[in-house]
């Protein structure tokens, strides 16, 4: 089995899909793309939430998407779609089986590792079928009352690979910027809190002391089987960095010397997630879910504050046609329809752009691959899946 997968790593290329001119449908060439990634939370209790001044005035000035989707349930699923235009077999939240090199990626076997499943994610490689999504989902949070998603998504041909991939390979980089990540790296943390992780004592995991401000779950790029090997120096685990330090989304920022593509992956208490074992600031919201911890809207919205004024005060957003993008991967309970927000500014078009086109996460990923001049990856390459042109096109400045 092993030299099959390596066998199916090799031919990955010939399911890229075809390649997305520049300006293809309306998409102006970027040259920076940031993606926050917020979480948990449905369009309705973010839009119009007064505890989200700064988000809620953003989406005003800026374009925002009244008719987006998450794909499916739960976190991690959603973050491979973004980012991999599938779910690659994983429809769970459960960590990487870090560099294993017997176990068969599921997107290989077949066998999708769902929430039932208690083993550590295969490193994704290869090529095979992902996982369906049902139109109707009791597998997470309880019995919908509406679809998750327009319809059934049956498994599909999928090849395990990422936008990374994509960009590394026409000479462009990437980072994934984790809050709290500690400071030595990602290899092999499941959970931190900047200092502490599952890597520390027995005596300091033991404790239940350790908050898990920084998740793997929300750091898709480090469940593949070529970035947890290092393959290539400009695809690896360094660059998954986080928001402090030399090498971190602060530092970057300052110093103009960003990727051309930036996946920002704020800490659970500063993306509206909540933990279970901190102060009631961050504690996760109330029943039913109608209801909102107002203090986690509060955090997350100071957080896409702070970010995006660093963003727009850096000389990166004055280098080209760049794109700030602050999505929510899904809004946790499956007895609501999976319809989150999703705001897009650009430095490029006037803004005030309120579109009720049905987009999901597949629309995202195949946006920023036509605005990259990239090739289409798994469902991105779906008949009915639209690029964004109404949020990101617009009448574009002669920018280089």
């Amino acid at each position: 089995m092993k030299k099959t997968i390596i066998a199916l790593s090799l031919s990955c290329s010939l399911f890229s899909g075809a390649v997305l001119a520049d300006g293809a449908a309306g998409i102006p060439k970027f040259n920076h793309v940031f993606v926050i990634m917020m979480e948990n939370h449905s369009y309705g209790q973010v839009i119009g939430n007064p505890n989200a001044p700064f988000v809620n005035q953003m989406a005003k000035s800026a374009n925002l998407a009244t008719n987006y989707s998450g794909v499916g349930h739960p976190s991690l699923t959603n973050y491979l779609e973004v980012v991999g235009g599938s779910n690659f077999g994983v429809i769970n939240d459960h960590s990487p089986n870090w560099h294993n090199t017997t176990c068969v990626p599921n997107v290989v076997s077949g066998s999708p590792a769902n929430e039932s499943v208690p083993a550590a994610i295969c490193p994704i490689a290869g090529i095979g079928m992902d996982a369906p999504t049902p139109a109707v989902d009791t597998t997470n949070e309880g019995t919908p009352a509406a679809p998750l998603y327009n319809a059934p998504l049956p498994a599909a041909r999928t090849v395990g690979k990422t936008i990374a991939d994509q960009l590394v390979a026409v000479g462009k980089s990437w980072k994934t910027y984790q809050e709290d990540q500690p400071a030595n790296g990602a290899d092999l943390v499941n959970y931190a809190d900047g200092i502490y992780s599952n890597l520390s004592s027995a005596a300091i995991t033991s404790t239940g002391f350790v908050q898990k401000l920084y998740a793997v779950k929300h750091n898709p790029f480090v469940y593949f089987d070529n970035v947890q090997k290092n393959l290539d120096p400009a695809n690896g685990l360094a660059n998954s960095v986080g928001f402090d330090g030399t090498t971190g989304l602060y530092a970057d920022l300052a110093s103009g010397h960003v990727p051309n593509f930036s996946f920002i992956a704020p800490n659970q208490c500063h993306d509206m997630h909540g933990l279970g074992n901190s102060s009631p600031f961050c504690s996760y919201d109330p029943n039913p879910p109608s209801q909102m911890n107002p203090f986690l809207a509060q955090m997350g919205d100071a957080t896409v504050k702070k970010i995006v004024t660093a963003i727009k005060s850096s000389d990166a957003w004055k280098d080209g046609r760049n794109v700030i993008v602050v999505l929510w991967d899904e809004n946790d309970y499956s007895s609501n329809p999976n319809k989150v927000a999703t705001i897009v500014e650009t430095n490029y078009s006037a803004g005030g752009v309120q579109s009720n086109n049905a987009y999901n996460h597949f629309s995202l990923l195949k946006t920023m691959e036509a605005g990259f001049g990239l090739g289409c990856l798994n469902h991105a390459c779906d008949a009915d899946v639209k690029v964004m042109s109404d949020l990101f096109g617009g009448q574009a400045q002669d920018r280089e």
